[in-house]
């Protein structure tokens, strides 16, 4: 019995600390994506998490380490926000066209949210400085997307609901209907976008799409 209740002390141990240390990164994310990476300050971001000072370095050591591992959770969110969006791809119905444009909707609702915007403006402003994780980030982030994508237009294919011979050239050139619009749209990610202009650029990006992707049968 001891035993047991000194398991579930040190799992309560840990489970506080895998929290804490989330609440840390989030409050690291939210300043360094208002102030920058060299304006932020490490008070600021224990004030911002609601713990001491020495906490956030007995977690997480110093400023560079905190802003990589703010930049990796960030990106595992936004990603995992992104993979979701490809569901209804799985078993579209008779809907190709409109189970595209739904993916599609999801995805830019995603790719417009607040975090996802400040991460692209972090990774912008910061490339210079950390090379190596703008590429781990983008391995981690927005290559898992696209290989999401090409493997769903795969099957679609192979199913006979597309005409493609490339999944992967396919996956790049649907992201970029979607996303490219966007810049201009967002005033380079400074404003929000109307969720009905989203619909709408999701709509003339699966069209375009399918003038070049539909099946013969479904042309």
């Amino acid at each position: 019995m001891n035993g047991a209740r000194e398991t579930g002390r040190r799992s309560g141990t840990s489970r506080g600390r895998i929290d804490k240390r989330r609440s840390i990164l989030a409050a690291a994310f939210r300043i360094f994506a208002r102030d920058g990476y060299g304006q932020s300050c490490v008070r600021e971001i224990a004030a911002e998490a609601g713990v001491a000072k020495p906490t956030v370095y007995n977690h997480l050591g110093d400023k560079e380490t905190l802003f990589r591992e703010a930049m990796q959770e960030a990106v595992e969110r936004t990603t995992a926000d992104a993979l979701t969006a490809f569901e209804g791809l799985r078993e579209p119905g008779d809907g190709t066209a409109a189970a595209l444009e739904e993916a599609g909707h999801r995805l830019l609702r995603g790719h417009c949210g607040a975090e996802s915007r400040a991460l692209r403006g972090l990774l912008h402003a910061e490339a210079g400085h950390f090379p190596d994780l703008v590429e781990e980030l983008q391995r981690n982030g927005a290559r898992r997307v696209h290989d999401a994508l090409a493997d769903r237009l795969a099957r679609l294919a192979l199913g006979g609901r597309l005409d493609i011979s490339d999944p992967d050239r396919a996956a790049e050139q649907f992201l970029a209907l979607l996303t490219g619009p966007m810049e201009l749209r967002s005033g380079l990610g400074t404003r929000e976008v109307p969720d009905a202009e989203l619909h709408s650029v999701a709509r003339a990006a699966t069209d375009t799409f399918l003038s070049a992707y539909a099946a013969p049968a479904t042309a």
